[in-house]
């Protein structure tokens, strides 16, 4: 299972055509026989019903084992040994990728939502006073916005700049937090989400300094300043939170958030390869892959691992767009299984062949290479959440007998390994939900 795949030139010629690879035989699209049956999604959404779908539940694991399952996934990424969550004092603490030694604001926002989605108030306020301390600046043209790259041990930004996606996760989780815990508890989160959306709406473009989102588009952007205004980055389209923010926002551009929401699921029909359902990791407006940085975001690499994920999150949520998403999962898991259900890699192009240029895990060269890696592991089970084959429960089977433990070269990433699995754990368990205001 968590073994690098040393590809020979003969198998990596198999892999370019696709679906007569791992599996042998060229009707590998063709579902499976599995005694649980066709993967059943539900076809309304949590806003609609108030309910989430326990998928671990269905498959046929028990609750005992499934809420052992959540903790355990919650210990290894912010308690155990090779935590990346880290306290500083009795009153903060930060999410770092220990890999490359920083604190991204992908990292912080990660943090902040698992731990609102999971009820962890103390570990929510640390992280928010570590980030509005360290990460958020104060005042000047970039103000409220964040410094997506800090140094954990001095609090020094490497990069001023901000990262979209980051924006977005904050301000989400700040408005969950507001409707879980309320105002008056010594953070007022509503307030802190108030603070970086009006000030989003203040960016005019003073010192390249942008709106988070293209406002001609109303779609996000890759970064929110001239270099980055218009083109984008897939996985950062999360429509689920843009409805969020439609409703719990109060700041006068609901309707910019809604129109934000659907533009997202139109530029997520474009940007997915029609046939395999992989995207770029970046791209321009139009869904076409970005070629402008050459071989970096071209094809399918570690950012668009999230994509299924934040598509499945919006079927759970919403269900606004759920023929497509449901089409959408059969073609990416599809491809997947084809490629072997155990050995699929974690970077192809949008085709489904396998790229030129394989971008390292980390810094260390001799980490160039393809991997059954446990994030797109964790991911792609999440897309089962829209499943309508039997195949999907053996995605789902793929991702609960994983494990978040060093691969047999020695390369270990319990950051972004670790996060997105423990959010695709929450996920399938129903513990990654819509958070409505309290009584």
């Amino acid at each position: 299972m968590k073994k690098v795949i040393l590809y020979t030139v003969l198998a990596m010629a198999i892999s370019n055509f696709g679906c007569t690879s791992s599996n042998g035989s060229e009707d590998c699209k063709d579902d499976v026989k599995d005694p649980r049956g066709k993967m059943q999604p539900w076809e309304k959404g949590a806003w609609e019903t108030g309910k989430y779908r326990n998928v671990f539940r269905e498959a046929g694991y028990s609750q005992d084992e499934i809420d052992a399952k959540l903790a355990k996934a919650y210990y290894d990424v912010f308690e155990g040994p090779d935590r990346v969550y880290f306290e500083v004092g009795d009153s903060m603490g930060y999410v770092s990728d220990v890999k490359n030694k920083d604190c991204r604001t992908e990292g912080l926002s990660y943090g902040l939502m698992v731990a609102v989605q999971l009820d962890k108030k103390d570990v929510f306020d640390k992280l928010w006073r570590w980030t509005r301390t360290y990460m958020q600046h104060q005042g000047g043209s970039r103000d409220a916005y964040f410094a997506w790259s800090v140094d954990p041990e001095t609090g020094e930004n490497f990069s001023d700049g901000s990262a979209s996606d980051g924006e977005l996760y904050f301000i989400t989780a700040l408005l969950f937090a507001s409707n879980q815990w309320g105002n008056d508890t010594g953070i007022d989160y509503y307030g802190e989400a108030r603070n970086i959306l009006d000030a989003m709406w203040s960016k005019d473009g003073t010192d390249n300094v942008t709106n988070v989102f293209n406002t001609e588009h109303k779609l996000i952007t890759f970064v929110p300043d001239s270099n980055g205004y218009n083109w984008t980055d897939p996985s950062y389209h999360v429509p689920a939170f843009l409805e969020v923010w439609a409703e719990y926002a109060n700041d006068g551009h609901e309707q910019f958030y809604s129109d934000c929401a659907d533009s997202a699921r139109s530029f997520l029909h474009r940007a997915v390869h029609p046939e395999t359902g992989l995207n770029p990791d970046y791209a321009e407006f139009n869904g076409d892959p970005l070629v402008r940085w050459g071989q970096m975001g071209d094809a399918f690499r570690y950012d668009s691992w999230r994509v299924p994920m934040n598509i499945a999150m919006d079927y759970a949520w919403f269900a606004k767009d759920k023929e497509w998403q449901k089409d959408y999962a059969k073609r990416f898991q599809n491809f997947l299984y084809c490629e072997g259900i155990d050995t699929f890699v974690d970077q192809y192009n949008i085709d489904g062949s396998t790229p030129d240029w394989i971008l390292p895990a980390g810094k260390d060269p001799s980490y160039e290479v393809l991997r059954h890696s446990i994030g797109l592991v964790s991911t792609s089970a999440v897309a089962s959440i829209m499943g309508t084959q039997a195949k999907s429960w053996k995605f789902v089977d793929e991702l609960w007998n994983a494990k978040l433990e060093p691969y047999e070269d020695g390369y270990f990433d319990p950051y972004y390994d670790g996060l997105l699995y423990l959010f695709s754990i929450m996920h399938l368990s129903g513990n990654y939900q819509l958070i409505t205001p309290t009584e």
